[in-house]
Formats: C-alpha cells, sequence, structure tokens
C-alpha cells in the first residue's frame, strides 16, 4: 500500500453536528462521545463502517513513487504558521484569527506549502481531560522544591490547549553483523612505595584484548519520529512513549474540539532519523553480544528490510505561561497523562541549598583536623 492508497481510503466526515441543537459538538475523553459545547448534549460516537483500517505503508516504494503533490487535509481547513515559533496549525476558517495555540503569539499568517502534505492515517485519541490534566499540572507544580512559592499560589494552569501533533512511526527487520575487540579483566600484582617510602604490594588490572563477531536479528516496531516544531522536543521525549497500539483510524469526530498541527519533519527526513535511532540502539545490542568484560571498537554492518511507516497524530495537553520576563511550557501526554515541563527556579531556594552545603563541607573538614 502507497501513502495516495491509504489516503484515498480514509473516510471522515468534517463535521458532527449536535442532534439536538445542530452546533459543532466536540470529543469528550473522559465520556468517549461527542458532547455540544452549547446545550450539553451527549451523543454517542461509531467510525463509519467504511474507514479504512490502519496499515503500514511501504517506505522505499512510497519514497521512490512520491509524486510532487499529494493529497492534502480537508479543503475546508486551512493552515497558518505562527511567526514567533513557526508551528503550523491547521484550523477552521473561522478561527485563523486566534493567537498561536503553543506560545501564545497573536503573528499568525496563511502558510503556503512547497508540497501537500502526506494525511495521517492514524490517531490516537484523548483520554485524559482538562480538567484531569489541570490537577496533575498542579501536584506537579507542588512537587517543584526549586520552584518560586508564588508559582505554586498561581498555579497557572488556565490556558492548557489540547493539540494534536504529527509523528511518524517506523518498522524495520534488521539482520546486523558486528565485530568488535572482546576484553577480558585479568589482575597483576605489583609494588609500590607509600607516601612514608615503605614498599606495598597491590592489585593491578589489566585487559586482554581478542577479535570478536557476531550476527543479531532484532525487529523495529513503531520506532517514533516526532515532526512538531511548536513543542519543546525534550519535553516531548519526557512524556513518550505513547500507546499505539491504542490507535484508530484517522476519523475527524476525534479531533472536535481541539486543534491540529500539520507535519514539519517531511518522510524522507523523518526516515533518516529513524535510521540513525535504529543504529544507536543497534549499538546497544550488538555491545551486549560481545563476549568478555568490556568491549572497544564495535563496528556494525545492518541490513534493513520490510520498511514501513505510519503518519499518525497523538494527543497532548499544552500549558505555556510567562513567570517575570520568561516564557516556559508544561506538556501531558494526552494519552497516559505523564507531565513533563519546564519551571523557573528561586534565587533564594538555590542560595540557600548552596549555603547548607558549604556548611556540611566545613563541618566535615572541621572534624578531619581535629
Amino acid at each position: 500500500m502507497t501513502a495516495d492508497d491509504s489516503a484515498a481510503q480514509v473516510a471522515a466526515r468534517a463535521k458532527h453536528a449536535c442532534p439536538a441543537c445542530g452546533a459543532q459538538a466536540e470529543w469528550n475523553p473522559v465520556k468517549k462521545k461527542l458532547v455540544c459545547p452549547f446545550c450539553g448534549t451527549e451523543s454517542a460516537y461509531e467510525p463509519p463502517a467504511e474507514t479504512a483500517a490502519i496499515a503500514e505503508i511501504d517506505l522505499l516504494k512510497t519514497l521512490e513513487e512520491m509524486p510532487e503533490e499529494k493529497r492534502g487535509w480537508d479543503t475546508a481547513r486551512r493552515s497558518v504558521q505562527c511567526q514567533s515559533c513557526k508551528a503550523v496549525m491547521v484550523f477552521d476558517p473561522a478561527k485563523v484569527g486566534q493567537n498561536c495555540e503553543f506560545c501564545g503569539s497573536p503573528a499568525l499568517v496563511d502558510y503556503e506549502e512547497i508540497k501537500s502534505p502526506i494525511r495521517p492515517q492514524s490517531l490516537l485519541p484523548f483520554t485524559f481531560s482538562q480538567d484531569q490534566v489541570r490537577d496533575r499540572i498542579k501536584q506537579w507544580y507542588a512537587s517543584k522544591w526549586l520552584a518560586p512559592s508564588a508559582l505554586k499560589r498561581k498555579a497557572l494552569v488556565d490556558q492548557i490547549k489540547g493539540i494534536y501533533i504529527p509523528y511518524w512511526t517506523f518498522d524495520a527487520q534488521v539482520h546486523c553483523r558486528w565485530w568488535a575487540d572482546a576484553g577480558y579483566y585479568y589482575y597483576e600484582t605489583e609494588e609500590y612505595r607509600d607516601n612514608d617510602g615503605r614498599v606495598q604490594v597491590r592489585q593491578v588490572q589489566r585487559v586482554r584484548w581478542e577479535p570478536a563477531a557476531g550476527e543479531l536479528d532484532h525487529f523495529f516496531d513503531d520506532e517514533p519520529v516526532p515532526a512538531t516544531r511548536g513543542v519543546d522536543l525534550a519535553l516531548l521525549k519526557g512524556v513518550e512513549p505513547f500507546p499505539t497500539k491504542a490507535l484508530v483510524p484517522y476519523d475527524t469526530a476525534y479531533l472536535q474540539g481541539f486543534v491540529v498541527e500539520r507535519y514539519q519533519v517531511v518522510l524522507a527526513d523523518a526516515a533518516n532519523a529513524s535510521r540513525e535511532q535504529m543504529q544507536r540502539e543497534l549499538m546497544v545490542l550488538c555491545g551486549k553480544q560481545v563476549p568478555g568484560d568490556t568491549f572497544r571498537n564495535l563496528r556494525l554492518s545492518p541490513d534493513f528490510s520490510a520498511q514501513t511507516f505510519k503518519h499518525m497524530l497523538v494527543p497532548i495537553w499544552l500549558l505555556t505561561y510567562t513567570f517575570g520576563a520568561r516564557a516556559f511550557q508544561v506538556i501531558a501526554n494526552g494519552a497516559t497523562g505523564v507531565i513533563a515541563g519546564h519551571y523557573p527556579k528561586s534565587p533564594w531556594k538555590i542560595a540557600f541549598i548552596v549555603l547548607i552545603v558549604l556548611i556540611v563541607v566545613l563541618v566535615i573538614a572541621l572534624s578531619q583536623h581535629q
């Protein structure tokens, strides 16, 4: 299956009207229903029968056959780019005038893409609500002893945004041959003179090096590569993994009430990044196979096959706030509730810790001279 085939088979309705008042219903993560934000009417949702199943897409064939233009997203939506953080978001036309959901900047402009994007094939629905995440972030604030007391009192959680961000995942079967120098420890007895000039004996560790080689077979499943520019990648790594086994076929019902970010890492670049990640993991796996006590000069010759990919959307709750003159981000995995974020440190609390350390060092120094 090519990316064109998967995109063409995606069936999703762009609008999900409330059956009572006709307004646009929104997805509720806790109730797992569409709920009208105006009249509160709840309606169960079942994906259309014709919705395509999630399938792995052949990577090499897609890269070889990819045309200049790909099937895009719903034409009723428009993409805008933040001039501050460079995130590209997909909005309903009526919402284009709002501030950036990532950093709050009002500087949004229409985004003309060089190439139309590959449409998401699957997504991971929100399972944690905004209220649940607010409570978790408050607890997270409270656990940060170095944070200023004012930050904990304010517990800045009013501007939490629910956002779907793009990811690529890659699968590959790898047969990897490796070579290395295997090191075996042994010990020799040697004499030395201590500070008083007396001869002492000690055991010294040596290493005997021998050539070693082997083979490894490994399957990489759903190796993740984020395609976002609006979220701090270090924080994103802190809330991974996203449970890809819970993915559902792409359907706009799950997107109602949330902002969607369009991918900004193209497939070829993401594939290269995933290959580098796999290489690093292979170094660790092959290193474990090297016999002996240690090793050096580990060399790999991997053969990749059955390479496939998926393009998916994953849910995060994003909080961007300012404290003093600085901006900070806190994110929560919308499927698992895991929190990661940055926060200001109180200079007074840091100074107090430094003072305590100095006192402890001074006490130890004095006790040794007594």
